[in-house]
């Protein structure tokens, strides 16, 4: 079992996908109120080397020698993975190790300000970034973030990365209808993708519910009407949860584990994580799948968000 490295998951995009954490739970720059690791307990703009170097690079050494090639290795887990100092340097250590494996890195953007940030990422192969808002009410909104980002800062950060970066860039954008989806910031989102100039818009929404309540997932014909309106060739909405099973890593044992797990009784995901020692991340992808099939379902109670059998009609 590794400490810093999880998976591979079977991702929607990337494949099957081995997931290297550079960051505790839950540290972010961004408190996103639709996080389905849960809400940021440290919000901070802070670098540091938060999960050392030594540790991950003797892990991806261990697990390239004794383990099939991933389709891609992702820079990804419960936090913002570019807050860590040495991610540049993890990032050359698996180049320098396995040059045919592609390296991707899910972050949120909002340090790319930092010329050092864009700096490290260079030598991925495939970056995605998250803009769920391009004006300030929305960004706050949705994003809830660190008292010092701001909303030109984060897309002059995202502009300057794509002239300095010669990989892919597949930029996010989650809709939570009320909150990001208002005429204005559309027209500030689509005038952010034609300056920043990605590979492709991907446009996606809830999967389960996130850490507040009373937000919902955008409908499939929401999501088509928006991207009507910025008519971009480039905006790609995102598959739906259940076409995960078609990728050769979902693994149906571990989609027992959790069903067997929930049956004796009602869990979160942390005590999913704490039982089955299983990375939040990919537990959250089986229960992405679980939830869209009705086999299980979510309960808000005090102490957090519970799943538990869905009830058999």
């Amino acid at each position: 079992m590794y400490k810093y490295l999880f998976g591979p998951v079977p991702s929607r995009r990337l494949g099957m996908s081995l997931g290297v954490d550079l960051i505790p739970h839950k540290v972010c720059s961004l408190n996103c109120v639709y996080c389905e690791c849960g809400k940021t307990t440290n919000l901070t703009i802070e670098r540091k080397e938060y999960i050392p170097y030594e540790g991950v690079a003797k892990e991806i050494e261990d697990y390239l020698k004794n383990n099939p090639a991933p389709d891609y290795i992702t820079f990804s887990g419960s936090g913002e993975p570019t807050l860590n100092v040495k991610i540049g340097d993890v990032l050359n250590f698996i180049k320098a190790h396995e040059k045919n494996i592609p390296v991707a890195v899910l972050t949120n953007g909002t340090l790319f300000y930092d010329p050092e940030v864009r700096k490290e990422l260079l030598n991925a192969d495939v970056v995605l970034p998250s803009l769920d808002a391009a004006e300030h009410k929305a960004f706050i909104k949705i994003n809830r973030p660190n008292h010092n980002l701001n909303i030109p800062d984060y897309i002059n950060g995202l502009i300057d990365f794509r002239k300095e970066y010669k990989g892919k860039i597949w930029l996010e954008v989650l809709i939570i209808p009320g909150l990001n989806d208002t005429k204005e910031n559309l027209i500030a989102l689509k005038d952010a993708f034609l300056k920043i100039n990605p590979d492709e818009v991907q446009l996606n929404t809830l999967d389960r519910p996130g850490t507040v309540e009373n937000i919902r997932a955008a409908t499939r014909k929401e999501l088509e009407d928006i991207k009507e309106f910025w008519g971009l060739d480039i905006v790609t909405i995102i598959a739906a949860a259940p076409n995960r099973k078609n990728i050769i890593s979902y693994r149906k044992d571990i989609e027992s584990t959790i069903m067997e797990t929930i049956k004796r009784r009602p869990c979160t995901l942390e005590d999913l994580h704490n039982i089955l020692g299983l990375h939040i991340n990919e537990i959250n992808k089986y229960l992405d799948v679980l939830e869209d099939e009705k086999k299980i379902k979510s309960v808000r109670e005090n102490r957090g968000l519970f799943y538990q059998l869905a009830s058999k009609d």
